[in-house]
């Protein structure tokens, strides 16, 4: 606090410094003046004096006021992005002029917030309605497969492809949804087991298909999370894995080091200085 009131003071000092430097040459010249008219100096001193003794306390008075302002202002600037209607009451022309600027940019700045947040709001919207809508015909597309009397090779190829196209929308919604200030998250104790093995049933397919095998190890672990989201990020990795990897395995443990840690490694193409994990 002392240090803060001392900094503020020498910026108060260097932003009057012409001030106090012409009040020194005027009262020098009195001095120069009084002396050659062979005034008392006993009388000019005491003059001085006064002159010194009112001007301290209008100097105190002064930076007691430019002190609280600055301190207002630094307050200000956590709410300033909320509101710059309480910016503090200006002293002259200059401090009006910066306050309306202020003022200017913060209405300008709002606009352009609340324009981002109203086109973001609709493309949310549009790409939430095309998610659904693509649903359906995703869905006719597997019945259709389904309901064909030799399902032949190029059909398993077919439905392996469809399988991505739907993981690749559910990708898109599960994003829409994240950024969402409606999305409901439940955090509660699970069996780290249980979540894995939810997303390894659901690759299951792409595993037979690329016949890659998976090497899982039991981990024994319960976490405090949010089931959907971490079902959804490990689908992910297991997505990238499946899919830059085109012969060998993919492993599944704990490590543990001091922290237990959740590790998904393949054998496919690696990327220098990356491991997936979680």
């Amino acid at each position: 606090m002392k240090n803060e009131s001392f900094n503020v003071f020498l910026w108060y000092l260097r932003q009057h410094m012409r001030e106090f430097l012409a009040l020194i040459l005027f009262s020098v010249i009195f001095a120069v003046v009084f002396y050659l008219h062979n005034i008392s100096a006993e009388a000019v001193l005491y003059a001085f004096a006064i002159c010194l003794f009112i001007g301290m306390l209008l100097l105190a008075a002064d930076f007691f006021a430019y002190f609280k302002k600055i301190k207002f202002l630094r307050r200000m600037q956590s709410s300033i992005t909320i509101s710059a209607e309480e910016l503090p009451e200006t002293r002259n022309l200059l401090e009006r002029e910066y306050t309306s600027l202020i003022k200017k940019l913060h209405e300008d700045k709002v606009k352009n917030i609340t324009a981002f947040d109203n086109e973001k709001s609709g493309l949310v919207d549009y790409f939430t309605m095309w998610v659904h809508q693509i649903k359906t015909p995703i869905a006719a597309m597997r019945l259709l497969m389904q309901s064909e009397d030799e399902p032949g090779e190029h059909m398993e190829e077919l439905s392996v492809e469809l399988f991505k196209i739907e993981q690749y929308v559910e990708m898109v919604l599960q994003y829409l949804r994240s950024d969402s200030s409606s999305t409901d998250y439940v955090f509660k104790e699970y069996d780290l087991d249980d979540i894995v093995r939810q997303a390894v049933r659901k690759y299951a397919k792409l595993f037979i298909h690329k016949k890659i095998k998976l090497d899982y190890r039991d981990l024994n672990c319960s976490v405090l999370t949010d089931e959907k989201w971490t079902v959804f990020v490990i689908e992910q990795i297991l997505s990238n894995g499946l899919k830059y990897t085109d012969e060998g395995e993919i492993r599944i443990y704990m490590e543990e080091d001091g922290t237990k840690t959740l590790i998904i490694e393949d054998t496919g193409i690696k990327i220098r200085g990356f491991a997936q994990g979680f």
